[in-house]
């Protein structure tokens, strides 16, 4: 199940996400906003993020209108490792080095055919194992640290 989330500057592209989904017989769990109406992106990441954190989805591709905003709320949640990307090997090696379960893309930064091409990449992509395993497990204990700051 993959969770989708945008904000009003990533409505527009995420309309043309969910029939690429469809067409590849993606499950979804749409997180909204929408609508094109201003709303704040920190609200609808946290609720797509945690769904993602509690296993309800799998993997999440978030859009806002750089990207940036939706990246960094989602990082805030432990368990997630949300990766901005813009091109396919971003995409690619956030996947196989970092096992990134959310895809972060800005909707006023790159066109729909390049999004939705990156998104393919990052869907079909799965984790590399070895020394790619060890560092995702260092970055999940500095999730356990959080609290100790």
């Amino acid at each position: 199940m993959i969770a989708l989330a945008c904000d009003h500057g990533g409505f527009a592209l995420m309309r043309e996400v969910i029939p690429y989904l469809e067409a590849g017989g993606y499950e979804y769990k749409d997180f909204g906003t929408h609508s094109d109406e201003s709303c704040d992106y920190p609200a609808i990441a946290e609720r797509a993020a945690r769904a993602i954190a509690g296993g309800e989805c799998d993997l999440g591709i978030f859009i806002c209108g750089t990207g940036v905003g939706m990246s960094i709320a989602a990082n805030k949640i432990p368990g997630i490792r949300a990766a901005l990307c813009g091109d396919c090997y971003t995409a690619e090696m956030a996947r196989k080095h970092n096992d990134a379960n959310v895809l972060s893309l800005g909707a006023r930064v790159i066109g729909a055919g390049l999004a939705l091409t990156i998104i393919g990449k990052f869907l079909n992509t799965g984790a590399e194992s070895g020394r790619h395993a060890r560092r995702v497990g260092m970055l999940a204990d500095l999730d356990a640290k959080r609290d100790l700051v």
